[in-house]
C-alpha cells in the first residue's frame, strides 16, 4: 500500500528549495569547469556554443530559484515538483549536446530523484522518476555523438557489446531509482513521522508542565479566596435582612454563593482526579447539569440551548466522565457568554461521542491571534487571562477530545466552537 507524507511546512521548503539551488549552483560550476577544459584545453567536439547557451540559461534559472527561497510567499509541493522537472529538462538537453546516454554524468539524474525521494510525497517522487527514466530513455536514441566519450571508443568493443554496455547502464539506472523511491522515501516518511512523534512529545510534557503551574496557582488562589469570600457573605446577609425585596443584593448573594460553591467543587474535583472508582453517568443528565450551573453563573445571559433528540437506544446512553470535563465545557461556554448577550448551544451525542456547538454573537475571532489562541496567557479579549481556553483545550486533548473555533458563517458576526467529546464505552 502506497504511504503519503504530509506537504513540507513553510520554513522546511524555503530552506529545501535554497538547499537545491545550491546543489544547482555546484552541478552548474561542475560543468562550466568542464566546458572550458574540454574545448580550450583537451578539444573532444564539443558543441561549446550551444552548450554555452544552455548553461547561462541554466544560471540564469539558478539565480531566480535562490532569490525565490528568499521571498514571503509560501512554497507549494506543486511548485517544488516543477522545479526537479526543471532540473530534468536542462541536465537531458545538455546530455543530448554532449553524447546522450554515453556520458558519464547521466547518473545524475539520480540525484533530483533521491531529492525527491527525501522531501516530497511518493506520488511526486514516482513522477520525477519516470520523467528522468523518459528522458533517460529518449538519450539512448536522440543525441549528437561524442566519439571521444564513446564506449566503442575506450574499450575497443563492436557496436554490439556497445551498445548492451548502454543498456545496461540504463537497466541499473532503472533499478537505482525504483530502489531510491521504495526505499529512501519509506526511510524519509519514518523519520518525519519520528520526528514528529517527538515535538508532540515535548509539546505535550511543555503543556503538562504549564497545567502543573496553574494547578498550583489556582490552589493558592482558591485558599486566599475563601476569607474574603465568607467576609462579603456575611455583608451581604445582613443587607439583604435590611432590604429583603432589592433585587440587585439578592443577585449579588447568589453570585457570591456560587463562588464559594465553585471553591468548594474545586477540591471535590482535584479529590475526584486521584480517584480510579468513577462510575458511569448518563449522558442526558450529564449534560444537563451542565447546562443548569452554567445557566445559575449567567442568570441575565439569554441561552437557547437545544438537547438533539437521538435514537430511543441512546437515551439512556452512559458514559464516564472525568472530573475536569465539566469544567472545560463551562470555560468555554463562559467565553461564549462573554462575547454576547445571546448564545445557542447545541447538543447531540450518537454511540462514540457527544458534539457540542456553541454560537455566540461578538464580534468575532481575532485573526492576528488565531494561530495563537489556545495557547497559555494568550487572549483576545480586553480584560482575559488567556487560561479558559488553555484549560479547557489541554484537558479535553487529554482525555480524547477535541475544540474547534471558527467565525461564523457567511460573514455574520460571532464565533461559533465546537466541542468533540468521546463516550466511554461502557455498558448502557
Amino acid at each position: 500500500m502506497i504511504q503519503s507524507r504530509p506537504p513540507q511546512t513553510y520554513s522546511a521548503a524555503r530552506e529545501n528549495l535554497s538547499r537545491l539551488s545550491l546543489i544547482r549552483g555546484v552541478a552548474l560550476l561542475g560543468q562550466i569547469l568542464a566546458l572550458v577544459y574540454f574545448t580550450a584545453f583537451n578539444p573532444i567536439g564539443l558543441p561549446a556554443n550551444a552548450i554555452a547557451i544552455v548553461l547561462a540559461m541554466y544560471a540564469s534559472v539558478t539565480a531566480a530559484t535562490w532569490q525565490r527561497s528568499r521571498m514571503p510567499v509560501p512554497i507549494t509541493d506543486n511548485e517544488f515538483f516543477i522545479h526537479l522537472l526543471a532540473d530534468i529538462l536542462f541536465f537531458s538537453v545538455l546530455l543530448y549536446f554532449s553524447g546522450g546516454a554515453s556520458n558519464p554524468f547521466i547518473s545524475y539524474y539520480l540525484i533530483p530523484i533521491s531529492v525527491a525521494a527525501i522531501t516530497l510525497s511518493r506520488h511526486y517522487s514516482i513522477l520525477v522518476a519516470v520523467a528522468a527514466l523518459a528522458a533517460y530513455s529518449l538519450l539512448l536514441k536522440y543525441y549528437i555523438p561524442i566519439d571521444a566519450i564513446a564506449p566503442n571508443q575506450h574499450h575497443g568493443a563492436s557496436t554490439s557489446s556497445s551498445s548492451l554496455h548502454i543498456l545496461g547502464m540504463w537497466a541499473n539506472f532503472a533499478i537505482s531509482a525504483g530502489i531510491i523511491i521504495y526505499f529512501i522515501s519509506r526511510m524519509a516518511s519514518a523519520l518525519k513521522t519520528q520526528q514528529e512523534a517527538l515535538a508532540l512529545q515535548r509539546e505535550t510534557q511543555l503543556r503538562d508542565e504549564q497545567l502543573l503551574a496553574v494547578g498550583t496557582l489556582a490552589a493558592g488562589t482558591a485558599h486566599e479566596l475563601g476569607t474574603p469570600l465568607n467576609t462579603m457573605k456575611l455583608l451581604v446577609d445582613d443587607m439583604v435582612s435590611d432590604a429583603p425585596d432589592n433585587q440587585d443584593l439578592i443577585l449579588l448573594n447568589q453570585q457570591i454563593e456560587q463562588c464559594k460553591t465553585t471553591l468548594k467543587q474545586l477540591l471535590t474535583t482535584a479529590e475526584q482526579s486521584q480517584s480510579s472508582q468513577l462510575e458511569p453517568q448518563s449522558v442526558h443528565a450529564y449534560f444537563s447539569a451542565v447546562f443548569e450551573r452554567w445557566q445559575l453563573m449567567r442568570p441575565r445571559l439569554k441561552a437557547n440551548i437545544n438537547i438533539v433528540d437521538c435514537p430511543n437506544s441512546l437515551m439512556n446512553k452512559t458514559a464516564i466522565f472525568e472530573p475536569t470535563i465539566a469544567q472545560s465545557i463551562l470555560n468555554l461556554l463562559n467565553n461564549a457568554a462573554d462575547a454576547s448577550e445571546a448564545v445557542d448551544v447545541t447538543l447531540r451525542w450518537d454511540a462514540d461521542k457527544a458534539s457540542i456547538e456553541i454560537r455566540d454573537y461578538g464580534s468575532g475571532l481575532n485573526l492576528g491571534k488565531a494561530d495563537q489562541l489556545g495557547q497559555a496567557f494568550v487572549t483576545d479579549k480586553a480584560d482575559g487571562l488567556g487560561l479558559g481556553l488553555f484549560l479547557s483545550q489541554a484537558t479535553l486533548t487529554r482525555f480524547g477530545g477535541s475544540v474547534s473555533l471558527q467565525n461564523a458563517a457567511n460573514s455574520e458576526p460571532g464565533t461559533l466552537t465546537h466541542i468533540l467529546l468521546p463516550l466511554g464505552s461502557r455498558s448502557e
